[in-house]
């Protein structure tokens, strides 16, 4: 399946729809247009919608994080030849996103365009986490290493020649913590929810979650019978933990 870039436009909401040309976003803007990205994402799942009709948002999703994790901006205009992102040291950044799980799949390149390119970043939409996770981040000369030769103007690069990286903490700040026994969960600044046991980062972090929802005598669903995802429920937990510390003598699971 051929995986697109950032070249089709988002329709809803009206805070995710892109013009002809783009102001910069400050960090902030990029942090908040981020998480209502992710969470328009998540409804789309939650209303039946398979990943693989929503690639446009993919595309945005990586774009955002992209941008924020280079302290970069968006490309000023709409459908910029090459690139879709422009770091803090003024690299051009092709940026794919995709939400398929494994290693199937490859993304597809313009050749006539890598020229304009200085570096490519891949990222993978988690659906079950409803984490980003980096799959590629290296300059253009090693990526065109790993793709294929041109074809009829394309180039394509398999998800399977990615090596799988270690977990490595997030590049988002965090905005809210909790410990519990030789947990600690964090929340970050896009929504994502980070576990570390004894100091190591977790994954998948949903059964870290579910461990300590047993613990902390939380239940797995929601008022309408439908299980928490994973930011629902690692709310839950900070929760739980934190009303815990305010009155510990609450009785817990054993």
């Amino acid at each position: 399946m051929s995986l697109g870039g950032s070249d089709v436009s988002v329709h809803s909401p009206t805070s995710l729809v892109r013009t002809q040309s783009r102001m910069a976003m400050t960090q902030m803007q990029l942090i908040q247009s981020l998480g209502e990205a992710m969470n328009w994402f998540e409804r789309e799942l939650a209303w039946g919608v398979p990943p693989t009709e929503l690639r446009h948002l993919c595309g945005r999703i990586g774009e955002l994080y992209a941008a924020l994790i280079t302290n970069g901006r968006m490309a000023t205009d709409v459908n910029q030849r090459g690139y879709d992102v422009v770091s803090a040291a003024n690299e051009r950044i092709s940026v794919k996103t995709t939400a398929i799980s494994g290693s199937g799949g490859h993304i597809t390149f313009n050749a006539r365009t890598l020229e304009l390119v200085d570096r490519v970043m891949v990222f993978r939409v988690n659906t079950e986490e409803m984490q980003i996770e980096k799959l590629l981040d290296a300059p253009i000369a090693e990526v065109m290493n790993l793709m294929s030769q041109d074809s009829e103007g394309k180039r394509t690069l398999s998800l399977g020649r990615l090596e799988k990286k270690a977990v490595l903490r997030s590049d988002i700040a965090t905005v809210r913590e909790a410990t519990f026994d030789e947990y600690r969960v964090r929340e970050l600044e896009n929504g994502s929810i980070e576990v570390e046991q004894d100091g190591v980062l977790v994954n998948p972090v949903k059964s870290a979650l579910r461990v300590l929802a047993a613990k902390l005598n939380i239940g797995l669903l929601n008022g309408n019978g439908n299980a928490f995802n994973t930011r629902q429920l690692g709310s839950q937990v900070m929760n739980s933990i934190e009303a815990l510390s305010e009155n510990p003598s609450e009785t817990l699971a054993q």
